[in-house]
């Protein structure tokens, strides 16, 4: 008797273990798809994809066709409109594949609900092998669409692999200046450029600060940035003034813009690091804010239109400069417009407001612990909202 006690108990121990080591495995599995996320978190995921998704095929739809329509017949309209714009998108034989798998499910949907509804009748055997097939060929276009995302995220992996030489992992070390930086593409690649070295100029060695940030996202963008580096660093080898290398960027912007639709923003600033003069140029870009060590707040805006933009007449596309005198303890901040535009779920926008608090709570952190606090203070706000651009922010303090 014992020994059947023992061996039931046994036999409850190892379930219980098997019981357990599912559990575990289960857990494991849901970890690795949530990516630890809570359900709410998800669903609030779902529904910014949702709205995206939504807003890219709506606009492929003829909206005022579908208003002319009878009011009952509009919802109908709507429906098979955006059917369209989704099924356009796809290559011709899928396009075959969906409809063919959206043929064979409608025919056997009215069975399907008279079985579900009203349990009346179970599906023929005919009736089954329609649904499962209809089932298998959405699988099927499933696939073909998850390996070509697939073989297009590999290569926007090696882009943004690219995308990493052409910017610096780390600022110079610079006497009396010190630098931070911080970039996070709205996609796999981005748009926004930042850079900061020292070049050989009239009168002298100065530290070029530049952020640039190319119209447009993703790989149209990232492309544009790349040749836009490649212009900078061209330039910045003759020892030019400041005012002539953003004139010859300008020069080949104009060129390659596209009569001006491929425009780019950016801010360039010289620093000479023994007087601490810096000479800026501001080309379209985001007014940088300088906060002076006694709390004044400044807004660089010298400069002219974005890179790339033709104009005709007497400027003929020259820029303003303009010189400040940089004091101990003064700090920069340059950034680029996915830093003041980024939004919450409720679709406030973070707005240049958000940047003041973080300047005079740090007036003495040095440019590291100015950058983190400042986009801490953008991730707090925007919480779980999807990122809608590039964000880039440069921090310079003199020392």
């Amino acid at each position: 008797m014992a020994e059947t006690e023992t061996a039931s108990q046994n036999r409850r121990d190892r379930r219980r273990e098997r019981m357990e080591h599912t559990r575990e495995e289960v857990r494991q599995f849901w970890q690795r798809v949530t990516e630890g996320r809570e359900l709410d978190q998800l669903w609030t995921q779902f529904r910014t994809e949702a709205r995206e998704s939504y807003g890219l095929y709506s606009r492929e739809v003829d909206w005022d066709e579908v208003q002319k329509t009878r009011p009952w017949k509009r919802p109908f309209h709507a429906a098979w409109a955006l059917f369209q714009a989704m099924l356009m998108r796809l290559s011709p034989a899928r396009r075959v594949l969906l409809l063919v798998a959206g043929l064979l499910f409608v025919l056997e949907l009215p069975t399907l609900l008279v079985f579900l509804v009203a349990r009346q009748q179970h599906p023929g055997a005919a009736d089954a092998q329609f649904l499962a097939l209809s089932a298998v060929l959405f699988f099927i276009l499933l696939a073909l669409e998850l390996a070509d995302r697939i073989t297009m995220k590999r290569d926007l992996e090696i882009a943004r692999e690219i995308q990493h030489w052409l910017v610096p992992e780390k600022p110079p070390q610079i006497p009396g200046v010190d630098i931070a930086f911080a970039t996070r593409p709205a996609n796999t690649v981005a748009g926004d450029y930042y850079d900061a070295f020292v070049r050989a100029a009239p009168g002298g060695e100065r530290l070029l600060v530049v952020v640039a940030d190319v119209a447009g996202k993703s790989v149209p963008a990232a492309l544009l940035m790349a040749t836009f580096q490649a212009s900078l660093q061209a330039l910045s080898v003759t020892a030019g003034s400041l005012d002539e290398l953003v004139a010859g960027l300008n020069r080949y912007a104009c060129a390659h813009s596209l009569d001006g639709r491929r425009f780019t923003t950016a801010f360039f600033a010289e620093i000479d690091p023994a007087t601490r003069i810096l000479r800026y140029i501001n080309a379209g870009h985001n007014a940088p804010m300088l906060r002076r060590a006694s709390g004044r707040t400044e807004r660089l805006e010298a400069g002219g239109l974005p890179l790339g933009i033709p104009v005709e007449g007497p400027s003929d596309g020259r820029y303003e400069s303009a010189e400040i005198k940089l004091e101990a303890g003064d700090l920069l901040v340059i950034f680029t417009d996915g830093l003041v535009e980024a939004v919450n779920a409720a679709g406030e926008e973070f707005g240049e407001a958000g940047i003041f608090p973080i300047l005079n709570s740090q007036p003495r952190q040095n440019a590291e612990a100015t950058l983190k606090a400042l986009m801490a203070e953008v991730d707090c706000f925007v919480g779980m909202a999807r990122q809608h651009d590039d964000v880039t922010c440069l921090v310079l303090r003199a020392a």
